[in-house]
C-alpha cells in the first residue's frame, strides 16, 4: 500500500510576521529590509482558476502590463470561469491583451478543469511536488507559475523560485553579491532558510518593489 504523505508546512497570517522575526535573527540582510520597509504583505490568492490564468498572464513580462491584461478580462467577463473563458474569440482574447501562446495557454488551463484532468480542490492534502506534477501538465504552466500558486495560494512555507527575475535581482542587491553568481550558488544561500524559504523570498520580493514603488 502507498504511503499517505504527510501535507508540507504552510504559514498564516498570525504566524507571517513571526516567521519573519526568526529569519531576521538568522540573516542580518533580512533583518534589515525589516528595518527598512517594514514587514512585507501578506500576499494572498484565492485558490481558483481566475487566480492561476493571473499568473499566466505575470509570465515574463512586468506586474502592470499583466494587471492590465487581467483588468481588461475582468471587465469582458465579469466573472472569469472555464466555461466563460473558452467563449472568448481569438479577436476578443487578443483586446484583452492576450499574446497568442498565452490565450493557448489559458484555454488548455480551462480544458483541463472542465474535463476533470485538474482539480484544484484535490490540492490542500497534496505534496508540493504531486501539485507541481498536476500542474504542468498543462500547456504553459512551468515551475515559476507553480511556485508562485504554491506560495500566494497554498502558502507552502519552503519554496524559492529561482527562475524569478525580481528575487535574483534582490537577493543579488541585498546580499550585495558578485554579479556572476551562479543560481547554485543562490540556491545554496536560500537553502540557509529553510523551512521558510518562501517567507525570505517574500521579504526580498517586498525590499525589490519598495527600491522601485512598485505595488504587486
Amino acid at each position: 500500500m502507498k504511503k499517505k504523505l504527510s501535507p508540507t508546512l504552510t504559514f498564516n497570517i498570525n504566524n507571517f510576521e513571526t516567521i519573519c522575526d526568526k529569519l531576521a535573527k538568522k540573516d542580518i540582510d533580512l533583518r534589515k529590509i525589516i528595518h527598512s520597509y517594514g514587514y512585507p504583505p501578506f500576499w494572498d490568492r484565492v485558490a481558483s482558476f481566475e487566480t492561476l490564468v493571473y499568473i499566466i498572464l505575470e509570465q515574463q513580462v512586468s506586474l502592470s502590463s499583466a494587471r492590465a491584461a487581467f483588468l481588461k478580462l475582468k471587465e469582458k467577463l465579469t466573472d472569469i470561469t472555464p466555461e466563460s473563458l473558452l467563449q472568448l474569440s481569438d479577436d476578443e482574447m487578443r483586446a484583452c491583451y492576450f499574446s497568442r501562446q498565452k490565450t493557448i495557454y489559458a484555454r488548455d488551463l480551462a480544458g483541463a478543469i472542465l474535463s476533470k484532468k485538474l482539480d484544484l480542490d484535490s490540492f490542500l492534502n497534496l505534496e508540493n511536488e504531486e501539485i507541481r506534477t498536476a500542474l504542468t501538465q498543462v500547456k504553459g504552466i512551468g515551475n515559476w507559475t507553480v511556485d508562485v500558486y504554491l506560495m500566494m495560494v497554498m502558502h507552502r512555507t519552503n519554496l524559492f523560485p529561482l527562475g524569478d527575475v525580481a528575487l535574483i535581482r534582490s537577493i543579488k542587491e541585498n546580499k550585495e553579491l558578485q554579479p556572476g553568481i551562479t543560481k547554485e550558488e543562490i540556491a545554496e544561500i536560500a537553502n540557509s532558510w529553510q523551512p521558510y524559504q518562501t517567507i525570505a523570498a517574500y521579504l526580498l520580493w517586498h525590499a525589490y518593489l519598495c527600491k522601485r514603488k512598485t505595488a504587486l
